[in-house]
């Protein structure tokens, strides 16, 4: 782990302060490599991290419009080539003390997640860090409460502890409609019940639960959720070297940020292999934008949908279970 063309990337926000610039932070990986890059940055003296896929500009502090009975993590709005940008108070979120900061240091975290473009206040910006999602840490249930914590891993660089935070729950928590709404299959309750055997990764246990109960609600009921693309890919050989492939996987949904293996390497994995190649394999996350689509087409995704879309989702995967049906 270390940082990529830190002073660089430093002198590009000294820059960006100076003449009032967004940076444009879309950094592209290859595909499949189970690296992602993550932006340090501080929030009351604190250090925390979100992975630049979700990063869509860098913004210096601009003066906010206060929304009249808003709610109260929402710092106010600003307007942006045409468009009007919340901006989401993360002091205030994460429950700290407001303190006096340096307007010259703050900046805006401009991000699309789940179809949604928000901002994000923070006090200052470190740098770039590449590393492998094998070195990201699960907080345990000492720190992470699957009902209220915000922090979905830890990584350590050279000593210094940054937590990844949960920024799909953190919006959701304000907008509850921008993330999984099981409502949208709510005419789906009385279908006959389908047998096929579904796996899927999601490392976020309220999430994954919550994934449960809407496939259980609409008839799948042969269920096996895995915690990230390493637990399912560990699964998956074990059915292999058993021969019961056919037997117990009829299709595979995964998440794309995971710690030890994302929802890309997974993918890669599973085309590369004889055995498994022709499993349809569903990607259903919360970052699927136009970089991250390109992506999953270039690995062989059969299907991508964003955690906003679960009536899409019960739909392309009823689709792809009828046809392999009909195949069979």
């Amino acid at each position: 782990m270390h940082l990529i063309n830190a002073k660089a990337i430093m002198m590009g926000f000294e820059s960006m302060s100076r003449t009032e610039e967004s940076m444009d932070t879309n950094i592209l990986l290859e595909s499949g490599t189970n690296e992602l890059e993550i932006l340090e940055f501080v929030v009351s003296g604190n250090y925390y991290g979100i992975n630049v896929a979700k990063i869509r500009e860098i913004l210096t502090y601009h003066e906010l419009t206060p929304i009249p009975n808003g709610h109260p993590n929402v710092e106010g709005a600003f307007s942006t080539r045409g468009e009007t940008i919340s901006i989401i108070n993360l002091s205030r979120c994460l429950g700290m003390p407001e303190c006096e900061t340096d307007p010259k240091k703050d900046m805006f975290l401009l991000t699309n997640f789940n179809g949604l473009n928000t901002g994000f206040h923070v006090h200052g910006v470190m740098g770039i860090h590449r590393v492998n999602w094998s070195a990201i840490i699960k907080p345990d249930s000492m720190v992470n409460s699957a009902s209220s914590s915000v922090a979905t891993g830890i990584v350590d660089f050279d000593g210094k502890l940054v937590i990844l935070l949960d920024f799909e729950k953190i919006v959701a928590d304000i907008t509850p409609e921008v993330g999984i709404d099981i409502s949208q299959i709510n005419h789906l309750k009385d279908r006959k019940k389908n047998y096929a055997p579904i796996l899927y990764a999601e490392d976020s246990q309220l999430l994954s639960t919550m994934i449960y109960d809407g496939l259980t609600q609409a008839g799948y009921v042969n269920l096996i959720p895995t915690n990230n693309g390493l637990e399912l890919w560990e699964l998956l050989m074990k059915y292999k070297k058993e021969g019961t492939l056919e037997q117990n996987v009829s299709c595979i949904i995964t998440d794309i940020e995971m710690p030890q293996m994302d929802g890309h390497r997974l993918l890669r994995m599973v085309r590369n292999d004889p055995v498994l190649k022709d499993i349809p394999v569903i990607i259903f996350s919360s970052l699927i934008n136009d970089e991250m689509r390109r992506k999953g087409e270039a690995l062989g995704a059969n299907a991508q949908l964003s955690k906003n879309e679960f009536g899409e989702f019960i739909e392309k995967l009823d689709e792809i279970l009828v046809e392999i049906e009909e195949e069979a």
